[in-house]
This record gives structure tokens, sequence and C-alpha cells, in this order.
């Protein structure tokens, strides 16, 4: 049964929707959808509640006596509500999508790789698939979906679900709404292995199939410690620069950004965290977004056990170490309510839980249940946790007795409900080194930077870059980390490749620092807005909501 979410103006309790059929024309002209969707049902009552935002509703086919959209919040959007005729099986919503809508990213021809066709890509988590379709918009509320998408030649539209022939997509297996994905471009595939490859622009592919070439020993890895794959196909999917995640974990296509291509695998674990979302979160997710970490959490910890069995036991506790102390900088800036894993976020945008908390703790408490219990054993708890509630959304009450089965006596109420990382929280230890070599890996210089000084002089800065040439790496984590430190630093060197990077990249992990850092000054806050002035209209709206604040 559902559980009540905050976040959405549904009734799944009463009617609920089972099945989605989507028929779309992709206007890129207008920066529009425009067609219909077909909401099959498993439960209808008197009325059926919608969530939507922006969307401007051009008839309902299958109302009894019409149908109302109510007026707008500023998180939530707008609640469409259709009155139902006794015994309805399905409603036909015929509609648009606004140019703004917070799900869609248009981007012209000059932001792409190819600069020469334009590029549209969805990104519906948290609560943002009822900007682009009308819909239960509740991880509580699984669908399968099928779709027919109009899109111009020659540009390719994928979607996260089994292509049945060109433009024509079906997914069997009943998802969030969240994880409903779309890309238009003009797109290339390679394949990597039966069942696993990589689309991209043209002029990226080569260097992406390169950087991914694991993905399938990914997967075996994965399989041999947790079960079978279960959706079909995995490849991956490499959108422009702007996209605003790492990666986001849309069944059959995962969602990559081009900045963890480095050329070496040094940032390959994004791969093996969204490959294992497809386990946790996919498999089974989170009923409201109050339990995030059920997601992130455990595919966190499973990111970190692929790691180790590809790459060994030092790079994956490498890793680990340095998102730990990554969370413990973190949460010394975040407000006690936010450090806990089940987060209160009423009246809030579910966005604002997106913090290392639901990442790492939730990681953590299941690294100390691992050494608390054994290897063995607990992955064998695993294993039945994720079989027992295979395609179906879940609480933390719900893990909590289902652990107690196994684990009779076992108190996580620390870790859910109290701030900070409780006393008994495992030490992620990792030996590293004081030197620097060419040799380091990605981790390592980004130890060593973190490491340096708070109160670096230009000059010093100087001399590092002279010897290291960080202001023109072309590793992003690295050279995020770098321009982080020249704004502190007041490295003036630095000021142009800052800019360069802030406008060609989105990705809000990077973006959202860059900028707290310049407003700390009245002339970083100038720099801020100037560049910010020519970026903005390439960043997804979730950067920009971000940024945005920032600003104000």
């Amino acid at each position: 049964m559902p559980a009540h979410d905050i976040h959405s103006y549904s009734n799944p309790l009463e009617s609920r929707v089972s099945h989605v059929e989507l028929d779309l024309a992709v206007s890129f002209r207008e920066k529009k959808l425009r067609g219909a969707a077909t909401l099959s049902l498993a439960a209808a009552g008197k009325t059926l509640v919608l969530d939507t935002r922006d969307l401007i509703i051009l008839r309902v086919n299958g109302a009894d006596s019409g149908f109302a959209l109510g007026p707008p919040d500023k998180f939530l959007g707008s609640p469409l509500t259709i009155q139902l005729p006794p015994g309805a099986r399905s409603v036909v919503v015929e509609y648009e999508t606004s140019p703004q809508a917070s799900g869609l990213q248009w981007l012209e021809p000059a932001q792409t790789a190819g600069k020469q066709h334009p590029f549209l890509f969805t990104q519906s988590q948290a609560i943002h698939a009822r900007s682009w379709i009308p819909i239960q918009d509740s991880p509580g509320v699984r669908v399968t979906y099928s779709a027919r998408i109009n899109a111009p030649l020659p540009l390719t539209p994928l979607m996260s679900a089994r292509i049945v022939r060109p433009g024509h997509f079906h997914l069997a297996h009943p998802v969030p709404p969240y994880l409903i994905a779309l890309a238009v471009g003009e797109l290339q595939f390679k394949a990597l292995s039966k069942r696993c490859g990589v689309w991209a622009e043209p002029s990226v592919l080569g260097k992406a199939a390169r950087e991914f070439e694991d993905t399938e020993k990914m997967v075996q890895a994965a399989e041999s410690l947790y079960g079978a794959y279960r959706w079909g196909r995995y490849d991956l999917l490499v959108l422009p620069p702007s996209f605003p995640l790492g990666g986001m974990e849309n069944p059959c296509l995962t969602f990559a950004t081009p900045t963890v291509i480095a050329g070496d695998k040094s940032l390959v674990s994004l791969v093996a965290h969204e490959l294992a979302h497809s386990w946790s979160g996919n498999l089974v997710t989170n009923s409201t977004w109050r339990d995030f970490w059920l997601n992130e959490g455990f595919t966190t910890y499973i990111e970190r056990r692929i790691q180790e069995v590809l790459y060994g036991r030092r790079r994956s506790e490498m890793e680990f170490a340095i998102e730990t102390g990554e969370l413990n900088e973190e949460m010394k800036g975040l407000p006690a309510a936010d450090q806990k894993l089940a987060i209160d976020l009423t009246g809030r945008d579910p966005d604002d839980g997106v913090t290392g908390v639901p990442y790492v703790k939730g990681a953590l408490l299941l690294r100390r249940l691992e050494e608390k219990y054994g290897r063995q054993r607990f992955d064998a708890w695993i294993r039945s946790y994720f079989d027992h509630f295979a395609f179906q959304s879940i609480s933390s009450d719900e893990f909590v007795a289902f652990l107690a089965k196994s684990f009779p006596g076992e108190n996580v109420d620390a870790w859910l409900h109290q701030p900070g990382l409780p006393p008994d929280a495992p030490r992620i230890q990792y030996d590293f080194g004081t030197s620097p070599t060419h040799a380091w890996s990605t981790q390592e210089w980004l130890h060593w930077l973190r490491a340096q000084p708070a109160d670096l002089t230009p000059a010093r800065m100087s001399e590092m870059d002279q010897r290291w040439d960080f202001t023109r790496s072309g590793n992003s984590e690295i050279a995020a980390q770098w321009l982080l430190m020249a704004i502190r630093a007041g490295y003036q060197p630095a000021y142009a490749r800052l800019e360069q990077f802030l406008v060609e990249v989105g990705r809000r992990k990077f973006v959202k620092p860059l900028f707290e850092a310049l407003v700390k000054t009245a002339e970083g806050k100038a720099r801020a807005e100037a560049i910010y002035k020519k970026a903005r209209p390439g960043y997804h709206p979730i950067t920009q909501t971000a940024v945005d604040a920032i600003l104000r």
C-alpha cells in the first residue's frame, strides 16, 4: 500500500495509475512536448488526482464530469483532479509542456559536443516528472510504461526502456515515475558486450567507450554479490556537460556526465554507483523522499563492493575514506535535522535532502552491519532483502522490521533519527601519501589538495601550478578542487579557467561550491554575477535554482 507522500497531491489509496502510455511529439522550435498520456488504472474511485507542474491541459478523455487544475505551489506544482465514471479503467490526458518545464532541458546546438544539432534530456528526480507527464508523481506509486516519441530527423530518441523499434519503447517492470526518462539528440551507439553499450554524440563516443569498457565486468560483479540483473540491457548515455548530476540511474539507460571521462578510468566509480541502483533504488525504492537513504546508502555501499571486486580493496577503501572525510566536513555546515537518515522534509523541496548524509552515512550504517555480523552472512541478508522487496517501494520502518527478522535485537535508531555519526560508526582507514607523484590516482590528488593549508598565498599556488599544471587539468574533479582553492587564495592566473569551467560545466556538484566561494567577497560576487550571466542559459533548472539562491 503506498505510503502518504507529502510531496504529491495524488490519491493512490482511492485511484491508482498502474501503466502510462505516452504519445509525444518533440518541438525544439517551441521547446515543448505535445501529445497525450493514457493512464491505465489498477484501482478507480470517484476521482483521480494527478501531479502536474506548468502543464497546459488541453482535454481529458474518459472523465465523467470534467477536470479541474488546482492553484500552483512553488514546490509541488498543481493538482489535476479528474472525475471518474463508475468502472473507469483508463483516462487520456492531452497536454503540452511549458518551455520552462523543470524536468526538461533544451540545448542549442552550441551547447552540444557536435555543435550541429539541438539536444533534449529529462531529469525527473525527485519530483520533476510532473513537469512533462501528468502522473501520480510519488516514488511509492510504481508504473510500467510504453511510449511513442516523434522527434525530428536526424535526431535519435532514447528512453529508460526497451527499444521496441525506432521511436517506440516499452518497460515491463514497474518503476517510480522519477525513473521515466527521455533524451533526443545526435547520438550513436557502440556495444561493450551483448547486454551493455554506450550512446553518445559522435565526437564523444570513442572516448566514452574506452572509459567504460569495464561495464560488463561491473554487471557480473554485482550479480555475483546480489543476484541477477533484472532489467535486460544496461546501456550508458553520455549527455552534454550541462547535465546537473554525475549520473542518473534510469533503468536500461544510465544518464552520465561527460565530466567522468578522465582518460584513465579513475572516475568510473560513478558507473558502479549508477549500476548498483539497478538493485537499490530501481528494484527496491524509497516510498517517500524522507527515506532517500534507502536508495543512496545501499547504492554507495554496493558501489564500494563492486569497485573492490574489479580494482581491489585498496582502491575501494581509498575512495570510501575520501567520501567519509567529505561527509564529516559537510556535516559541520548542516543543521542537525539534516544529519539524520530519516529526514524531515515537510514544507521543503525534496532536493534539499540531497547531501552526503543519505549516501555516505547510509553506506557507513551498512558497513557497520557487515563488520558486526560478517560479510558472508550480511551479503546473504542483502540478497534476501532485494528478493523480498523486488519491484516495491518501502519505508525505513519496513527496512528495520526486515532487519530485525534476521538480526534480532539490532538497533539502528541512532543512525536513522539522531544527527551526526554514532559512536559505533566504522573508521575507514587509508594511508595516503604526502609526497605527490605522477603515478597518483585522482583520489590521492584530491586528498592531498584538500589537506593544503587554508591560507595558501598566490605565490605558493603559483609554485604548485608550475610544477603540476593544475589550472589546465583535464580531470574535472581535480580542476574543480583547484579552482575552489584559487578563489580562496585570490590566485588570478586561474580566473580565466574558472570562467571557462563554470560556463561549460553544469554539474551541480562542481558549480555550487565554486559560486558559494565566490560570493564571500564583494569582488568575488561581482565576478560570480558576470560569469553566471553567461552560464545560466546553459544550466539545467536544478542547477539554476541552486545558484539563484546563492546569488540572492
